[in-house]
């Protein structure tokens, strides 16, 4: 008969078995590309030959190249959509989320862009953009206006980025934010109403306190995944789009590796991309425990 020290033993050891597949994949496909690529933006390297050192050169660099900054604008600009799809996700989950007939169908419909490949998605835009026969042009004329060629034009591409990407996302917010609703226990706005409130102070007091903690999970999510936006701007505009009015960091990162066969410059754009990312989501995390304090 075992004793109990064995037993605890060899539990232990089907626990670290157990963790063991998720820990090697950390340390093989997260911690080693992350510190090789920190290496490879101090060298000069063409992806293929010998790394040559040359410190903090690449960094120097890249903080006087104007297409980076315009790339980082333009990553930066993209993000307005994140709020306009917040607003109008919370709209949709608070519509659906009544008793009404045809809401799981519509619930479905506005799944459907979420679970659909986003290659096929940005090549479905592209073709209503296009400026002689695109659908959005021609829904355009039957108001007697004239759209613009909306891709190849440098004020016209960033919005409609905007807006493909904010229909393409609104689903999984939407689901989110119903999934939030269904949670808050009906008593609470029966009391509220018992004691008079109107239905903007429901809101504001019952329903946007609960959905707080969802709001939180997909600013962060939204903005990490914003800042890593590569696959619509290249197919929809393979080049950049006019004067690089469309490029974002990480095309512009893909460009530069793959493109110019400059890897050392390329990966100090993802460690200073990286850092922008760690200490948005670290002042994100802050301003959000604040607020909870302040709310207890």
């Amino acid at each position: 008969m075992e004793t109990k020290s064995n037993l605890y033993r060899k539990e232990r050891i089907y626990g670290y078995l157990f963790i063991l597949p998720p820990v090697l994949g950390l340390l093989i496909f997260t911690l080693f590309p992350v510190i090789y690529s920190f290496y490879g933006s101090l060298t000069d390297w063409d992806g293929l030959g010998q790394m040559s050192f040359v410190g903090l050169s690449n960094f120097k660099d890249l903080f006087s190249d104007d297409l980076f900054y315009k790339a980082a604008f333009n990553t930066i600009y993209l993000m307005i959509g994140i709020p306009i799809g917040l607003f109008l996700a919370l709209l949709l989950a608070l519509g659906l989320n009544r008793r009404i007939p045809g809401t799981t169908a519509f619930r479905v419909i506005y799944y459907v862009p979420v679970i659909s490949s986003l290659a096929a998605i940005s090549i479905l835009w592209n073709w209503a953009y296009n400026g002689d026969y695109g659908l959005v042009n021609q829904f355009l004329e039957l108001f007697g206006i004239k759209g613009p060629n909306w891709l190849a034009n440098k004020y016209t591409v960033k919005p409609a980025i905007i807006i493909m990407t904010v229909w393409k996302g609104l689903g999984y917010t939407m689901l989110l934010y119903l999934a939030a609703l269904q949670s808050i226990p009906r008593t609470y706005y029966e009391a509220a109403e018992l004691d008079g409130a109107t239905g903007f102070k429901s809101f504001r007091h019952i329903t946007w306190p609960m959905v707080k903690p969802v709001t939180f999970f997909i600013v962060v999510t939204s903005i990490i995944g914003g800042s890593q936006i590569f696959t619509e701007i290249n197919i929809m505009t393979s080049t950049g789009g006019t004067e690089y009015s469309s490029a974002s960091v990480v095309f512009y990162i893909w460009q530069k590796a793959f493109g110019n066969l400059q890897m050392g410059y390329a990966s100090a754009m993802a460690v200073v991309l990286g850092l922008f990312i760690f200490v948005i989501t670290l002042i994100q995390f802050k301003m959000n425990e604040k607020s909870s304090y302040e709310a207890d």
